[in-house]
């Protein structure tokens, strides 16, 4: 078996997952001045425990090997509107933006820190499973495709607006080495193991025993 058949593909072909990326920001991406949920709601606790005993245990691999530009990302949604833009228009609240899609005004809260700001620009979107990470869990040897589908994803709970200074804080790491603030933990963990498993990524032992400790306690 080649390295390349050994790793799983994502659970749906990217052209579906755009499909149904596309009519789910069908009325988010109308109307100035709407407060959204700030991510897609993860699976129960209970079910990502389930997902967590499913996934495939493994040491990470092809470290030097990562290019972000391998994973690409911030791609056009709808009309100007990227995926950046999208998750800031969805995350935050009374956002207004501009023709070309620019967040004017609004007001956003990191979920992370708890940091909140008025300036959209000091906000990143996060990756929650980081593109570095995917790609030792086995997206290394993914298709382009599958990669961009993953970083652009907004139908499962993969893309959330936070305060930069929490964004590089985390970095590439996974939960067994950075977690956010503890009342967002619950949420964060079953967010994790949601995306690793729709997409076939492994875990690592440290990473699986710091998932199972949180959602053990959710």
């Amino acid at each position: 078996m080649s390295a390349m058949s050994a790793i799983p593909a994502p659970r749906r072909a990217p052209a579906a997952v755009f499909g149904a990326l596309l009519l789910a920001l069908t009325t988010l991406l109308t109307g100035a001045g709407t407060a959204h949920a700030a991510l897609p709601t993860p699976v129960s606790a209970a079910t990502a425990r389930g997902y967590l005993a499913s996934i495939a245990v493994a040491a990470e691999s092809h470290t030097t090997t990562y290019d972000r530009a391998l994973f690409p990302h911030w791609i056009t949604i709808s009309g100007t509107c990227n995926t950046r833009e999208t998750v800031l228009k969805r995350d935050g609240s009374n956002v207004v933006t501009d023709a070309n899609c620019a967040a004017v005004s609004g007001s956003w809260v990191s979920v992370y820190d708890n940091a909140t700001t008025t300036t959209s620009s000091g906000f990143d979107i996060d990756h929650l499973v980081p593109l570095a990470e995917a790609w030792r869990s086995g997206a290394w040897a993914w298709t382009t495709a599958q990669r961009q589908a993953l970083a652009n994803d907004l139908t499962r709970p993969q893309l959330i607006a936070v305060s930069a200074s929490s964004n590089r804080s985390k970095g590439d790491q996974d939960p067994a080495n950075w977690l956010p603030q503890a009342s967002y933990r619950c949420t964060y963990a079953r967010a994790w193991v949601q995306v690793k498993y729709y997409y076939g990524l492994s875990v690592d032992s440290a990473e699986k025993s710091a998932l199972s400790s949180i959602l053990n306690g959710c």
